[in-house]
């Protein structure tokens, strides 16, 4: 009983003494440290290189817009189509390039520049279009629409459609004065627009007899009369026939 006493005495004496408490260094410091990332310097353009051309205006596409209180000058019901390729981006009659994609349209009398509200008879659909170009040349037709109008008053899936045409605005008179000529044609080929071209000079000394083909790959003749005189004009037109295709008199201002 002694010496396990004695054991114990010795054991608990062993536990209750402190630990030794051991200290780690702290890293070394880094000998090198990792350099901030630096942004890349901005390379100026080169001084012969072009800016990045400039998206087609949308305003050159929008309807023309009239005055509140425009009235229409004068009227006509007809047959309208409409054209595209392959006369987009080529020049049309009033010296711009065409844009099937812009508010336009074609007629034979209206003075180039005037505006004119069409709408279709069936759908009562309506929009406004600008005068630039000279057609259509098919007998029964009235009027040529872009694209971009034959969508908006139905004419566009159709092909043709019956159209109320209002002449709502225009830079010059329409019952006097003008620029005119008869256009004669479209003929398959060169050879029987060159007859009748041939023709038309020895009949008109004072005329002057053009011959021309459309982008639609058809011959094409223009008969201008001396000082384009409407009324000279309209007899040259009423005198002349024609197996293929028609006769039609056109403004050409």
């Amino acid at each position: 009983m002694t010496l396990f006493l004695l054991i114990s005495i010795l054991l608990l004496a062993s536990c209750g003494h402190p630990k030794a408490h051991v200290e780690v260094p702290p890293p070394p410091p880094a000998t090198a440290s990792t350099p901030a990332a630096v942004p890349a310097p901005s390379i100026p353009p080169a001084r012969n290189s072009k800016p990045p051309a400039a998206p087609e205006d949308s305003a050159d596409l929008a309807e023309p817009v009239l005055p509140p209180d425009a009235t229409p000058i004068a009227t006509e019901t007809g047959m309208a189509s409409w054209y595209g390729p392959p006369y987009h981006n080529r020049r049309g009659s009033n010296g711009e390039v065409y844009n099937m994609h812009a508010m336009t349209a074609a007629h034979r009398t209206f003075p180039l520049g005037s505006i004119a509200r069409v709408t279709n008879v069936k759908t009562g659909a309506s929009a406004l279009v600008r005068i630039t170009d000279r057609g259509p040349f098919i007998r029964g037709r009235v009027l040529d629409l872009s694209l971009a109008a034959a969508r908006k008053v139905d004419v566009w899936q159709p092909g043709v459609a019956q159209v109320k045409v209002e002449l709502m605005q225009t830079p010059a008179s329409i019952a006097a004065g003008g620029k005119w000529a008869v256009q004669i044609g479209g003929f398959p080929d060169e050879e029987a627009a060159n007859k009748l071209a041939d023709h038309l000079k020895r009949r008109y000394h004072t005329a002057k007899v053009l011959r021309f083909e459309s982008p639609a790959g058809d011959w094409w003749i223009r008969v201008r009369v001396l000082e384009d005189d409407h009324q000279r004009a309209q007899q040259v037109a009423a005198e002349t026939e024609t197996p293929k295709g028609g006769v039609f008199l056109v403004r050409l201002d």
